[in-house]
């Protein structure tokens, strides 16, 4: 099979996947709290920049599967199964999965967002850097992440944190 065969129909299956996460993002987001006791706008309420975000990505999928299906057309039809998710993949997943279910409501937010940033940072880091730098930059990246996140969400956005 070509690779244009492969590319075709992991684009296809991958622009699925981000179109049902987009789509699962902007539902979610309605579920937020809205403050419109408090007289809060459209603009201003919690729910809506992860919206707009869950948006861009089902639209993001959309035009990954667009790109799939164009170029199926131009494959022959007897694509043998292309391996949907790769290490670096299925690593982000589960690094997600170990911070949303396992951590996220059980240590207090600032210290799980720091946690999974950093293990994130230093899983992924160049194999040039040195153990010591790929460390120092890991946890001063939790840190900060952990620092920003938490205060424009409490401060700014007016999202209560578990």
């Amino acid at each position: 099979m070509s690779e244009g065969g492969k590319t075709a129909r992991s684009d296809l299956w991958g622009g699925a996947g981000w179109v049902g996460f987009g789509l699962l993002i902007v539902a979610e987001s309605f579920r937020m709290e809205r403050f419109e006791s408090m007289g809060a706008q459209l603009y201003a309420m919690p729910g809506f920049v992860p919206s707009l975000i869950g948006g861009a990505i089902a639209l993001l999928g959309v035009v990954l599967m667009l790109r799939g299906l164009l170029a199926r057309a131009s494959t022959a039809p007897d694509a043998p199964p292309v391996r949907l998710i790769n290490n670096r993949v299925a690593i982000t997943l589960a690094l997600t999965l170990v911070y949303a279910a396992l951590l996220i409501g059980r240590v207090p937010f600032w210290f799980a967002t720091a946690l999974f940033v950093a293990v994130f940072v230093a899983v992924f880091a160049p194999e040039s850097h040195t153990r010591i730098r790929r460390a120092v930059v890991a946890i001063a990246a939790g840190v900060l992440t952990s620092a920003v996140v938490t205060l424009m969400f409490q401060q700014v956005f007016l999202v209560r944190l578990p």
